[in-house]
């Protein structure tokens, strides 16, 4: 065989070999398991009910991972790696902490984090004592009963406001040493505006580092607001017409464009629900006879925006 005939040969066996490789290449790449498909899918089936908020989502996938892959990695035998799962929750009133708080306490218990999954929520008047060792003795009391739960405490910076003599500081110091005392047992989540909250974790040395769980809730889009006017309505029994749905939307658009400082966000367009569905009871009752449709939509004429500075 002369030289030519050679490289021809090689370059055939060359393609086979080559196309024989991918062939096998591809087969792998799609035997191969998606494990964590059916487990994220867990959490946004957990979460679908909450509007938006699509980074958090994310940041509760990778504590849900974590949570797994632990247990995982226990059953093979593998060195534990105890994680601290305190959070800090910093965003504006009405956009979900709450209701995340209470979504993460159950979303635990199921995991076997958490014993009984429960939510005490707390505040300063609930944590802060009257007299000399009446507060460590309050918190203590609150932390016993939040014991196989999740202890939520919004405007937590308010324990912060009295300085160094105010019986808050006594507070935070009990929470700290019981957030080590029982790391397994309890779950703490800070909760309150993202300003106030940040300079809060800088008045306590240390504190910041207890809490390496720090999640944004971010004010509500106009399309966000408005799919949560939706739910709410759709809970009520309501509707809109075409021409109230704009009127409220081109509202949402104004108000989440330029929102004022501490933005209520969801509570703001649940108090606007609810002022609309009290002026379009005014308006039915001075007819004489109603259907089901009357009954239920609601029309730009209901919506008045008094409520918005």
């Amino acid at each position: 065989m002369d030289q030519q005939a050679r490289i021809k040969s090689q370059n055939k066996i060359n393609i086979v070999l080559k196309k024989d490789y991918r062939e096998k290449e591809n087969v792998a790449v799609q035997a191969e398991p998606k494990v964590h498909a059916p487990y994220f899918r867990f959490i946004e089936n957990y979460f679908s009910s909450i509007v938006g908020l699509e980074d958090l989502k994310h940041q509760i996938k990778e504590i849900y991972a974590q949570v797994l892959i632990e247990q995982k990695r226990k059953e093979m035998g593998l060195k534990g790696n105890h994680q601290v799962r305190h959070m800090i929750f910093k965003g504006n009133p009405g956009t979900g902490k709450t209701t995340v708080a209470r979504k993460v306490a159950q979303l635990f218990q199921e995991m076997d984090v958490l014993e009984s999954g429960h939510l005490i929520e707390a505040d300063r008047g609930e944590l802060v004592g009257e007299y000399i060792g009446h507060t460590a003795q309050k918190t203590k009391d609150l932390i016993t009963k939040s014991l196989g739960g999740i202890l939520f405490i919004d405007e937590a910076y308010s324990l912060a406001r009295g300085g160094e003599k105010d019986f808050g500081k006594e507070a935070i110091d009990t929470l700290v040493k019981c957030m080590e005392d029982y790391h397994e047992q309890l779950i703490i989540i800070l909760a309150g505006y993202p300003l106030e909250m940040k300079q809060f974790l800088t008045m306590n040395p240390g504190l910041a580092s207890r809490f390496p769980l720090q999640l944004n809730f971010h004010d509500y889009t106009a399309e966000e607001l408005s799919a949560i006017a939706k739910v709410m309505l759709v809970e009520k029994d309501y509707a809109l017409t075409p021409q109230a749905e704009r009127k409220l939307y081109d509202h949402l658009a104004m108000v989440s464009c330029d929102p004022p400082r501490n933005f209520a966000n969801a509570r703001y367009v649940r108090n606007l629900i609810e002022d609309a569905v009290r002026k379009h009871a005014y308006r039915m009752a001075n007819r004489v006879d109603w259907n089901r449709k009357d009954l239920m939509m609601l029309e730009p004429s209901d919506f008045h925006f008094d409520l918005y500075p």
